[in-house]
């Protein structure tokens, strides 16, 4: 599948806002991980915190304009998101921006 040219991630968000299970830590160091400030890391420390289905580091309005709080230090699985894939183009469908 092609991605569009003026996808923009910033200007949707869906993908951090589709499920509470994904934002989940995995090969992350211990030292990666404590540099995540402690307010976006969920109680049990296995993955981001979520309010609801949305990731707690991320801020804005879904598909309007949006931002990570954390981008430089977020997750490994937070990087492995590929605009425009599957997971991202149900993540979208799920908020109408299809």
């Amino acid at each position: 599948m092609t991605v569009p040219i003026d996808f923009d991630c910033e200007a949707c968000g869906a993908c951090c806002s589709f499920s509470p299970t994904w934002p989940r830590f995995s090969t992350e160091t211990e030292a990666e991980l404590d540099a995540i400030p402690a307010r976006f890391v969920s109680e049990d420390q296995r993955g981001m915190r979520c309010n609801g289905a949305r990731c707690s580091a991320l801020a804005g309005i879904v598909g309007s304009r949006t931002s990570c709080l954390v981008y430089e230090l977020r997750p490994d699985v937070c990087r492995a998101c590929v605009p425009g894939d599957g997971a991202c183009l149900e993540a979208r469908s799920s908020f109408g921006l299809d």
